[in-house]
């Protein structure tokens, strides 16, 4: 017991160590009194952002935002649904400017219509900072490929790598920081594949069987999703597609499936196994039968507990939320939201009940129109079912003066106010959206029907099944 203590002890502090701080102060004009967030991919397989700290911005413009990371990431600001991505580095303090931006113009708020690219300009960093190296890289690679593309792709003309190489040591030499070594090394891997000069099993055996995952790098993780998109089910010859429901059935599937996935000499090194198994897995999911899509669930569940690296863990858990997000029997996204009399509502609140969830806004006449056939549902199933509406106009002052307009729609009416995060969780990318929440708070139907085309059925078949 003494030793396992030690044990936990040493791995808390090795964490916390390695463990450090970063600053990123700045302004950003016209964005007063609105929250800024600084997120991190917690994988780069699904991308799911990972929230490090979010503070409100004074009403100069000014913010201050800090969190504690142990590695170089590519991270994100966002203000509202606009958003930057900049290179950021454990124990550094950065000083931003972002340009001037009319946050006002926008009427309703869809972070997957309205997003923008806000533009940052970074104050007073060296030169051999990481961003300003990349930018480089990036700014004389592009160029390059756009020139040579032809000659690049269509007559693999492979005297050109030198060309680019040389152009790229004269600009940056050979810089000593890994991120950046291997950030260059694996976009530059796309000019080889470009041209032919590596045949496929030799891209393999060189950028990934011989080397380490780098789960947290971000031109690595692109090669790796391009060069093992649909491998499993398609590029790989080693496997037939029928083959899958076999191993998935075994006793113990993820050994069953490791073990044939061995047999491919690219994939002997185990951490790389498993992350080409947890993207082929995820690729398969959709056009899988039934039977094996719950098989599938159940091998990336086992990662998520067993998984032989932690990093492996995390993405195995985002593909499965990924997998089952909104799906029937999952658990609806929870919120907190002000209603109309200016108090706040949780989902959570309303287990026990069927909820009909509507997004609307007063600017969409198709939601206007389906949501005057909605009193009469309300009135039926008072007691029995929740009708909630979130609306997604700017500002809650502007939802509050329609609604009292409409003296006939009586249910609740939430703004959804600065939590943009819960469009994003319940994939709102058209209005009118309606959700079938059962009373447990599991979803039952996504997207629902309209309530002028079949709404009322879905709600008895649930209230049936719910006896």
């Amino acid at each position: 017991m003494k030793y396992k203590l030690l044990l936990i002890l040493f791995i808390f502090c090795t964490v916390i160590s390695f463990s450090q701080k970063i600053s990123i102060r700045g302004i950003a004009p016209g964005a007063g009194g609105r929250y800024i967030t600084l997120t991190k991919p917690s994988d780069l397989v699904t991308n799911t952002d990972q929230l490090l700290a979010k503070e409100k911005i004074d009403t100069n413009g000014r913010f201050s935002i800090s969190a504690v990371v142990e590695k170089t990431f590519l991270g994100r600001l966002s203000i509202d649904f606009h958003t930057v991505d900049f290179f950021i580095e454990p124990g550094k303090t950065y000083e931003v400017s972002i340009a001037p931006y009319k946050y006002d113009d926008v009427k309703e708020l869809n972070p997957f219509i309205n997003a923008t690219n806000l533009q940052i300009k970074l104050v007073g960093l060296p030169a051999d900072d990481i961003n300003y190296i990349l930018a480089e890289f990036d700014g004389i690679y592009n160029a390059f490929l756009v020139e040579h593309f032809n000659s690049l792709y269509r007559d693999h003309n492979r005297s050109l790598l030198d060309t680019l190489n040389t152009k790229l040591r004269q600009a940056i030499g050979n810089p000593a920081d890994p991120y950046i070594r291997n950030y260059m090394e694996y976009k530059l891997a796309n000019v080889i594949q470009l041209t032919q000069a590596m045949n496929q099993a030799g891209i393999g055996y060189s950028y990934f069987t011989t080397k380490p995952v780098l789960y947290d790098n971000v031109e690595y993780m692109d090669f790796f999703n391009s060069y093992f998109s649909k491998y499993l089910v398609a590029t790989s010859r080693l496997l037939k597609k029928n083959d899958y429901h076999a191993l998935l059935t075994a006793p113990d599937p993820y050994a069953a499936l490791m073990k044939a996935l061995l047999a491919d000499s690219i994939l002997k090194p185990e951490p790389l196994r498993e992350l080409v198994l947890l993207k082929g897995l995820m690729e398969m999911y959709a056009s899988a039968p039934p039977d094996d899509q719950r098989q599938i669930i159940s091998v990336l569940k086992f990662v998520e507990m067993k998984g032989k690296d932690q990093n492996s863990r995390v993405t195995a858990t985002n593909i499965i939320k990924s997998l089952t997000n909104l799906q029937p029997g999952s658990p609806a996204p929870k919120f907190r939201l002000k209603d109309k009399y200016d108090n706040f509502v949780k989902l959570d609140s309303l287990k026990g009940q069927i909820v009909v969830l509507n997004f609307w806004t007063s600017y969409c006449t198709g939601c206007t129109d389906e949501m005057d056939l909605i009193r009469p549902l309300a009135d039926k199933y008072k007691g029995k079912v929740a009708f909630v509406s979130i609306s997604s106009e700017y500002y809650w002052i502007k939802m509050l003066y329609f609604v009292n307009l409409k003296k006939d729609w009586n249910w609740t009416f939430l703004h959804i106010g600065n939590q943009i995060d819960v469009l994003k969780a319940y994939d709102v990318r058209s209005l009118p959206l309606f959700v079938i929440i059962d009373k447990l708070g599991n979803i039952y139907k996504y997207p629902a029907d309209f309530p002028g085309n079949g709404l009322e059925k879905s709600i008895e078949q649930l209230l049936q099944s719910s006896k």
